[in-house]
């Protein structure tokens, strides 16, 4: 299946990725792009403080089916991005993406294929898809 617009993303990665052609280098530049991302969301929280962090232990009744579990559940940000943050945010996830790119390019695999089929592996097991 085809998709144009991340068929030609992906085009335009694999015409892009010249230096760091290697696997080992696009694999590298993942990895780093991926703490990139970590540090964008902490300095949003520790420098700017547009958004804070509050972690805890949820609170699940124990008799609490697997279809209501979500409403017991935090992603446990407090405030929005301003944008400053969000831009930064986007930068990087735009890098980060760029290198997961390369890295389906590398191996002759379709970004778009991947997604496809992970949202229809995601439809067949629904909520039990606890990864």
């Amino acid at each position: 299946m085809k998709d144009l617009r991340s068929d030609d993303f992906q085009q335009v990665v694999g015409e892009c990725i010249v230096r760091h052609r290697s696997i080992l280098d696009i694999l590298s530049k993942h990895q780093e792009a991926s703490g990139r991302v970590s540090r964008a969301v902490a300095k949003a929280a520790t420098s700017c403080g547009c958004i804070s962090i509050q972690a805890e232990k949820p609170h699940i009744p124990e008799d609490i089916s697997l279809q209501d579990l979500p409403s017991y559940m935090s992603n446990h940000i407090c405030g929005e991005l301003c944008d400053d943050c969000r831009d930064a945010l986007e930068n990087e996830l735009g890098t980060q993406f760029f290198y997961l790119t390369a890295l389906c390019d590398t191996f002759g695999l379709s970004i778009y294929d991947i997604i496809l089929k992970e949202k229809q592996r995601l439809n067949t097991l629904g909520i039990f898809n606890l990864t």
